[in-house]
């Protein structure tokens, strides 16, 4: 049994396909059969039912969470290792909150640690999800609670919850009554935006989708620019948004039959003995900080840096 093998294993697992993940691990189908082969043989079982899917027997099921503790394991020694050599920190987050929680947070880490690498790394949910789970990174920053099967344990150190209001263009805005149905606000707007800002849409935003005539899911960048120009309506996140709704780019509504949403994220390790690098710990502190300019903290976890009043 080696690593290749128990790599092979889970990346097949996670994909649900010998072909994705081969070309996840760089090699070649026949490859990664052969490395399951040989594991089967070792093991005595079969992991994998082969059809039209690929699916986990029930021997497979009960291998699985042994091969990832082994991966694991080896992952957090080779990082060991590097951290001897050099200090890094490595976090991930959403897109939408690099830019408001990591900018001005990284430049204080980095006048701190003039000489420590640092790797930022950004996705959505289920790729920062697997971020953390394979070790490439030690910190995330994702939606809270987080409900991927395949990752379950992580530790949330601070939990924020974050506006999202529903926008307009000005235009749209000033034809509106003082306190406006959603019929009337549908009826002057052609379409509604989606935009996944959760792990599964809140009723409030599919039932917008639902009575709108038509919708459209796209990325924040030209999400905003079609709101902007008043040809769409959309729940955007406070941060995402902030700044034109200041600039009077976009103006928020509040419809009298549907109520204020929010989104909760958090700051999440997949182990607390993470913090136990004061590096990584000043680092999650500095972010905690842009946190409450942000958002509301539901939840804090972190202790007080040594010396802080």
């Amino acid at each position: 049994m080696d690593l290749d093998q128990l790599r092979t294993f889970d990346r097949i697992v996670r994909d649900q396909s010998f072909t994705k993940a081969a070309a996840y691990l760089h090699i070649t189908q026949a490859t990664a059969s052969m490395r399951i082969r040989a594991l089967e043989q070792l093991l005595g079982v079969s992991l994998f039912a082969r059809g039209r899917t690929v699916t986990l027997t029930d021997q497979g099921m009960t291998f699985l969470p042994y091969a990832r503790r082994m991966i694991g394991a080896a992952q957090e020694g080779r990082e060991a290792l590097r951290r001897v050599e050099r200090g890094r920190v490595s976090i991930a987050s959403l897109r939408t909150l690099v830019s408001p929680l990591i900018t001005e947070s990284l430049l204080r880490f980095q006048a701190k640690y003039p000489s420590v690498d640092v790797v930022v790394r950004e996705g959505r949910q289920a790729q920062i999800a697997a971020m953390l789970h394979e070790r490439e990174v030690e910190m995330g920053i994702l939606c809270w609670p987080n409900i991927d099967p395949l990752v379950v344990d992580l530790e949330p150190l601070v939990v924020m919850r974050e506006r999202v209001p529903l926008v307009v263009s000005p235009e749209i805005a000033a034809q509106l009554s003082n306190t406006p149905s959603i019929e009337e606000v549908l009826a002057l707007v052609p379409r509604v935006i989606s935009l996944r800002w959760w792990q599964a849409d809140p009723e409030i935003a599919a039932a917008l989708v639902r009575l709108a005539r038509t919708s459209v899911e796209l990325p924040t960048g030209p999400a905003r620019r079609l709101a902007i120009k008043g040809e769409g309506l959309g729940f955007f996140v406070n941060s995402a948004i902030a700044e034109d709704v200041r600039a009077g780019r976009l103006v928020e509504i509040s419809p009298l039959d549907f109520a204020p949403l929010y989104r909760d994220t958090a700051l999440v390790v997949r182990n607390l003995a993470a913090l136990e690098r004061p590096m990584l710990a000043d680092f999650v502190r500095e972010i905690a900080r842009e946190c409450t300019l942000l958002g509301d903290i539901i939840d804090n976890r972190l202790e007080p840096a040594p010396g802080a009043v």
